[in-house]
């Protein structure tokens, strides 16, 4: 008896599950069918807050309309060397077990 209770519960589980999950497939469908503009799609507007977060404004208090975040490309032999020096500089490196001998 105690093994249908157990089927059933989580028969009933995995109906709410795939339920719960094509609602969701649904909203997403339905959220990336809507066109973005990114004044609309500030959280400002979206109605969570009237002020953007500080870091996001200008020392005018404007909206920084540049990127936030710069990254300098590197070459794989520049980031292989990085790692190597890294790697050998780490505590227990095989040079360092050499040099100890």
């Amino acid at each position: 008896m105690l093994h249908l209770l157990y089927i059933l519960a989580f028969t009933t589980l995995a109906f709410l599950a795939v339920g719960n999950l094509i609602r969701s497939l649904i909203s997403l469908s339905a959220e990336s069918q809507r066109p973005y503009s990114p004044i609309s799609g500030s959280p400002a507007s979206r109605g969570y807050g009237g002020t953007p977060h500080p870091e996001l404004l200008d020392s005018n208090g404007k909206m920084v309309n540049e990127p936030l975040m710069v990254m300098k490309s590197m070459t794989v032999e520049d980031a292989r060397e990085h790692l190597d020096a890294l790697y050998n500089s780490s505590p227990g490196s095989p040079n360092q077990a050499r040099d100890d001998a």
